[in-house]
């Protein structure tokens, strides 16, 4: 949207009518992108960040909730500074401002979600609700039972190490292996940077599910919206 003045968009919100709300903002009792606001002129739009009393607001707006199945070669962003193919670019028809909930690398393909319910995306990526995530991918080598106990136990990445996940080998192959690997993080590049730790680097990943939805019967770098059941399932 377009950027109004402040006093407008707080009465859009149905907070107050247009004089209450100018009352509003001369009593110091609104916040922009958390700093107090007492003058008139002040413009904003639904990127802005507005609350008064504390209490944050937003144009009334559809809840949008979509799934895509994510092709190679996407980023997981809105937009890109560098003007790369984004997966907001594969979703046509779609009049509200939607936002990918958590991400998939550039080079990952599968399973993402985007919204406009900024409720929804808290629920499937903060650490607290552990929301598990699966995914299928193709890495170099056959894990064998000491990596999957390494997987099962934490592994120490980086800075950090790992909550407990899942590895299971699904097909062996002549100098790789078919893997499914399930985890309750979202961490940057997890998944690879796991493999890379026990000595099999991936070689192609997948994700297939968000804790119960599995992406099933979507082709490639195609989307529809989730279903009603579906996103009760999720949260």
């Amino acid at each position: 949207m377009d950027k109004m003045r402040l006093q407008k968009y707080i009465a859009e919100c149905g907070v107050a009518s247009r004089r209450k709300s100018e009352e509003l903002i001369k009593q110091g009792r609104v916040k922009v992108n958390g700093i107090p606001v007492s003058e008139m002129g002040v413009k904003v739009s639904d990127e802005d960040v507005v609350e008064v009393d504390g209490r944050r607001i937003s144009l009334e707006q559809k809840k949008v909730y979509i799934m895509l199945n994510k092709p190679v070669g996407y980023i997981s962003s809105v937009r890109d500074q560098f003007s790369r193919n984004t997966v907001v670019d594969l979703i046509k028809g779609v009049k509200e401002r939607i936002y990918p909930v958590g991400r998939l690398d550039y080079d990952t393909s599968g399973l993402l979600l985007l919204t406009n319910d900024g409720d929804f995306a808290f629920r499937l990526t903060h650490p607290k609700h552990e929301m598990k995530k699966t995914y299928i991918a193709e890495v170099e080598g056959v894990p064998d039972s000491n990596d999957i106990e390494s997987f099962q136990n934490g592994l120490r990445i980086e800075d950090y190490v790992t909550s407990p996940a899942e590895l299971t080998v699904l097909e062996k192959k002549k100098s790789s292996s078919m893997v499914k690997v399930v985890i309750h993080e979202g961490k940057n590049r997890q998944v690879r940077k796991m493999c890379d730790a026990i000595g099999h680097p991936v070689i192609s990943l997948k994700r297939i599910a968000i804790g119960d939805l599995y992406l099933k019967g979507l082709p490639e770098g195609q989307w529809r919206y989730l279903k009603e059941e579906e996103i009760k399932m999720l949260g």
